[in-house]
């Protein structure tokens, strides 16, 4: 197939490109350049021994969409493009809500244009609030508690109103956890803009020396040791289930909502330890207040990926921790330097 990956620079989207471009799909990167890096494009590209197209663009603007559908002629669209740290989406929800809910609407119009009809959106497990019971199964009511994961609930029922219009839809929504470590090689991982929003990379920076201390943000939550619980999953199964749910489409129109997790909350601290393993040294830590937009704990009930794609995390927190530390030892910028150098 013909796939136009929008984000496809960023850290999910990257392992993604690899996975499609190793199957041997035509990959088309449309990716703005905010939080990634063209040179994550250019190293899949090695790793793969064949290359994705790339086209720096934003998808708000659908003349830039338009051109690039009638340059690449894409038979489907994995949807990755989109703002995603949720204590930010408190302080700009404008800009969350341009970029990610009027940016799906813009894509969708493009794709629509072109006879394009074929998406897997990338979703988020935000989108369940903390009105529900845990694990969270895909027939719960949703109801997010910050901007970033109302952008994806609303941008989920757009999808659900584009498909019931029209039965030639083939619709995929991935509601994920929380994607960690990096590609075996060390050679893609995720590279965050500034300070990172993330654990795992909040974590290696301190071990590599960039930063001084690991911040935990609240250390009094009802869990079993006061911090979040969250649902972590390697990113390399993440990129294996956007490949599922577009070999699903293949076979099944429809819209269709399936979570991405391992099923298991791990704490914070428990992620900490499990990278000092990794490392092989104590990660100086200190506790402070809680982060706005922040849930206590969140997991997932992953069965019905597993039942509909044949899909399931199967790497464990260790892996994910080992690939993250090869990756930011190899890397100790991210990217940065090495497109500089072209190493």
């Amino acid at each position: 197939m013909r796939i136009l990956v929008t984000g496809g620079a960023g850290y999910i989207g990257s392992h993604t490109v690899l996975m499609l471009l190793e199957a041997n799909h035509d990959v088309t990167v449309v990716d703005y350049l905010s939080n990634s890096s063209e040179e994550a494009v250019r190293r899949v590209g090695q790793l793969a021994g064949r290359e994705a197209a790339f086209v720096r663009a934003d998808i708000t603007d659908e003349k830039a969409l338009d051109d690039i559908f009638e340059a690449h002629y894409p038979d489907a669209v994995i949807h990755l493009a989109s703002l995603k740290a949720v204590h930010e989406s408190v302080s700009t929800p404008l800009d969350y809500y341009f970029n990610n809910v009027a940016g799906t609407i813009a894509l969708l119009r493009s794709m629509e244009r072109h006879a394009v009809r074929t998406i897997v959106f990338s979703s988020s497990a935000t989108v369940y609030g903390d009105h529900n019971p845990k694990p969270f199964t895909e027939t719960m009511t949703i109801g997010a508690m910050n901007p970033y994961g109302r952008t994806k609930e609303q941008v989920e029922n757009i999808l659900s109103d584009l498909g019931s219009s029209d039965e030639r839809w083939r619709i995929a929504i991935l509601r994920y956890f929380n994607p960690a470590g990096a590609h075996p090689s060390g050679r893609i991982g995720e590279d965050p803009q500034g300070t990172p929003n993330n654990l795992l990379p909040s974590i290696a920076q301190v071990a590599v020396g960039r930063r001084e201390t690991f911040m935990v943000f609240g250390g009094d939550y009802d869990t079993r040791d006061g911090t979040c619980l969250r649902d972590y999953l390697h990113v390399v199964d993440v990129a294996e289930g956007h490949a599922a749910a577009l070999r699903y489409l293949e076979r099944n129109p429809g819209v269709y909502r399936w979570n991405l997790g391992s099923g298991e909350g791990t704490s914070v601290l428990e992620i900490l330890h499990a990278f000092e393993a990794a490392v092989g040294t104590p990660i100086p830590f200190v506790i402070t207040s809680r982060r706005a937009g922040d849930l206590p704990a969140i997991w997932a009930d992953p069965s019905a990926a597993l039942t509909d794609l044949g899909w399931c995390a199967t790497k464990t927190l260790a892996q994910m921790c080992e690939d993250h530390w090869r990756w930011q030892k190899n890397n100790p910028l991210g990217y940065t330097v090495a497109h500089q150098n072209h190493i």
